[in-house]
């Protein structure tokens, strides 16, 4: 057998040192909070690796100089997009959006002026499954009354799923879980090329902003936002940085908004002034 000596020496050379993912993990914390365990290094190594090949480098060392030296920050962006995870689905917790109807939702209006808008805000968006989510049951919930009226802000610090979000197009396999009732009134169905998929209709589109935003920067929201969905992002953030975001979320939110977490989440030992309403949903006092 003949072994490639070539290409053997240049896969090691590849490889992530111990020093290196320190370098990177220290990086991708200062930039969007994401703290990356140790057992997350091949993680990282395969999907560096995946951007290093698309530039042409050829190691991780001179990866990580050419991040220092883009003064862009059009890179940095590209990292962070390689390095999330963007996992989601519609009605993903559907308990918490039964409790945004039922609740929250009658709530908010019922101490709002006639023409006030709830403004809702999905952190952390990914590809749009949940803030599509939100809009499918806050139309429906709008339509049936006279007055009043929503938007919602969905942000994300990754551009690529951000993209797939504004276009709205899904698989059938990615809308299993949404309701009949709410496929027939609020999607399109392919055809031809677009056979298997679906798309959001336009006037529910219009509704949401999609934008791109770094939890870790200053909030541009002081007291005006009504509800807050945050869920499963906090999971990839140690105690200090979930701190600091909950006291953000605090300040962002209206007097008697709601914020919604993750069902695997907790801010219990956090300090703050929320008052838990049902499993994993505050509100601000």
């Amino acid at each position: 057998m003949t072994i490639n000596y070539s290409n053997y020496f240049n896969m090691n050379r590849t490889r992530l040192s111990d020093a290196l993912f320190q370098k990177f993990s220290a990086l991708v914390y200062d930039k969007v909070g994401i703290y990356l365990k140790p057992e997350k290094r091949e993680l990282l190594n395969a999907r560096l690796g995946k951007r290093m090949r698309a530039l042409g480098i050829n190691s991780f060392r001179e990866y990580y100089e050419y991040l220092s030296r883009d003064t862009s920050g059009e890179e940095l962006v590209q990292m962070i997009d390689a390095v999330s995870t963007n996992f989601t689905s519609f009605f993903r917790e559907k308990d918490h959006f039964d409790f945004l109807v039922s609740h929250v939702l009658p709530d908010l209006t019922s101490r709002k002026r006639r023409k006030q808008e709830v403004v809702i805000w999905s952190a952390a968006s990914s590809s749009g499954e949940e803030p599509y989510t939100i809009a499918l049951v806050t139309e429906d919930f709008f339509e049936k009354r006279a007055e009043g009226g929503y938007r919602i802000l969905a942000t994300d610090v990754s551009t690529r799923v951000l993209a797939h979000a504004e276009r709205g197009v899904y698989s059938m396999d990615r809308v299993v879980k949404v309701p009949e009732r709410y496929l027939r009134k609020y999607f399109q169905k392919g055809h031809g090329s677009a056979a298997g998929h679906v798309r959001v209709k336009e006037h529910l589109r219009r509704r949401i902003s999609f934008e791109r935003f770094n939890l870790m920067d200053q909030f541009p929201w002081d007291g005006t936002l009504d509800i807050i969905f945050c869920r499963n992002t906090m999971i990839y953030f140690n105690r200090e940085t979930q701190q600091r975001l909950v006291s953000k979320f605090y300040r962002a939110l209206a007097p008697g908004g709601y914020l919604f977490i993750g069902h695997s989440e907790s801010i219990t030992g956090l300090k703050h002034e929320f008052v838990p309403t049902v499993s994993t949903v505050y509100q601000k006092a």
